[in-house]
């Protein structure tokens, strides 16, 4: 059985690379081992660059029935001082929704665009012979092609698979998650603390509906490199004044606390490997600022995807993607590193907030930044400039005004 790609793993980064395929003609093949919905350990929030991209793919997300848009921040700062930040009203900027519902709205675009899913298959073996690509499925046998994307996570068994003898954590950050129900009236914002000893992390507080949020918080490991305390961090959480005031004495947990690693090294890490190209948390995608990785996944997905449609054989497509990802996604990972250095003292992180909540203006852009309306890293990137770039409008704009 032969496919023109094979994509191993369902995630939004594998599926957007399906997606961005299904019209070229070529033939397509996306395996994943879990059955769809299936939960995702996530803080579920969809930047501007997460939501931009899914209306580029044509996903409907307005109709996820958990879809929770935010039009603006709650910030805490170090010192216990409070900000709202507001975020542009044409569009959509932020927004919050379970992973379980996103996936698999991502994962059902696919199947719509003809794509071949196929869930419940693990990917077990690679095989090289010249230009030709064998993969083992379990479930589905030998499988030829001619590129594959690895989508597979943190993990990443394909990578595993190549034997690339990298020895590199599996994150940089570690990040907890809890659902809860019992929101009181009127505090169900998107609300930011940048805890003292959290820092350069941050705990969080993301809206759902009716009374819902996604709560957690995530840590630098260099700075909190001991299990036992991040897990003493993860039992104590809503013992923190600042939170339990904030969300009020009626919530109740919901489900388990849940815990991933975070790799976001995209200057270092491997992103390709003869017919092989990793994306999402298998390239290490993720914001090394502030741990967001949605929008990354998407976006390498994305790239793989435009790298093969290209065409050419496995080197000008491994090297087109690389440039790609690199154009995109390096600057922004060098400014951020240089800001996390900043944020990680508390002086800092409170004189830079106090920066950014000097007037509405200031106020207004930080949101947008915050959220990945542009680049992080755009003043240093002039290639990157262009007209209205601090005033464009949110995503699905024509949809929300109907």
């Amino acid at each position: 059985m032969f496919y023109d790609v094979v994509i191993v793993g369902g995630g939004p980064a594998g599926s957007s690379a399906a997606c961005s395929m299904a019209k070229s003609g070529l033939s397509v093949l996306l395996i994943d081992k879990s059955e769809f919905p299936r939960d995702k350990c996530c803080g579920d929030g969809l930047t501007t660059m997460a939501l931009r991209l899914s209306e580029e793919l044509g996903l409907n997300i307005e109709n996820l029935k958990n879809l929770e848009v935010v039009n603006e921040a709650v910030i805490h700062f170090p010192s216990g001082k409070r900000e709202i930040f507001p975020l542009p009203k044409k569009g959509m900027f932020a927004a919050i929704v379970p992973r379980a519902e996103y996936d698999l709205a991502l994962i059902d675009l696919a199947r719509e665009l003809m794509v071949d899913v196929r869930l419940g298959l693990k990917f077990s073996s690679i095989n090289f012979d010249e230009e030709k690509t064998f993969l083992n499925i379990e479930g589905m046998g030998e499988v030829e092609t001619s590129f594959v994307i690895a989508a597979d996570g943190a993990w990443s068994p394909v990578r595993r698979s190549l034997d690339l003898g990298e020895e590199q954590p599996r994150g940089e950050w570690l990040a907890f998650r809890q659902y809860i129900s019992g929101v009181s009236s009127g505090s169900n914002d998107l609300h930011v603390w940048f805890e003292k000893d959290l820092l350069p992390g941050y705990a969080w507080s993301f809206p759902l509906p009716n009374g819902k949020a996604n709560v957690g918080f995530g840590v630098l490991k260099s700075q909190h490199s001991s299990a036992s305390e991040t897990a003493q961090l993860a039992r104590e959480l809503f013992n923190r004044k600042s939170i339990s005031e904030t969300l009020g004495s009626d919530i109740k947990l919901e489900g388990r606390q849940t815990a991933w690693p975070i790799p976001a090294r995209i200057n270092s890490q491997q992103l390709t490997n003869r017919s092989v190209i990793f994306v999402g948390d298998a390239a290490a995608s993720t914001d090394i600022l502030t741990g967001e990785g949605i929008g990354q996944a998407l976006l390498t997905g994305i790239l793989a995807g435009e790298a093969i449609k290209s065409g050419g054989n496995q080197k000008t497509v491994t090297s087109l993607y690389e440039k790609s990802v690199k154009g995109h996604l390096l600057a922004d990972h060098r400014m951020s590193v240089a800001l996390q250095k900043v944020l990680a003292h508390p002086a800092g992180a409170e004189n830079a907030l106090r920066l950014a909540s000097l007037n509405q203006w200031s106020r207004r852009n930080f949101a947008r930044w915050m959220f990945e309306d542009y680049p992080r890293a755009l003043l240093f990137t002039p290639k990157r400039w262009k007209k209205g770039v601090f005033d464009s409008e949110g995503a699905y704009n024509r949809k929300l005004d109907l």
